[in-house]
């Protein structure tokens, strides 16, 4: 086609042969990979501050002593 030359290739350029359907899947199963390592990674960050807080209490009440 009389792409210019600069422009970014197409999907198609890549892997002509691929089944839409089996591309659609692969698309659902890379986003839904991301949404799980994103909301994983959530999850990790408030149990390390909930563990960070707890021992700046644990410091606190030896200090206190």
């Amino acid at each position: 086609m009389g792409q210019h030359p600069m422009a970014a290739p197409d999907f198609h350029d890549y892997c002509p042969s691929m089944n839409p359907t089996l591309r659609r899947i692969l698309g659902l199963l890379l986003i839904a990979g991301f949404f799980s390592l994103f909301s994983t990674g959530c999850q990790t960050a408030k149990g390390f501050g909930k563990d960070v807080e707890k021992l700046g209490d644990k410091i606190e009440d030896k200090a206190s002593k």
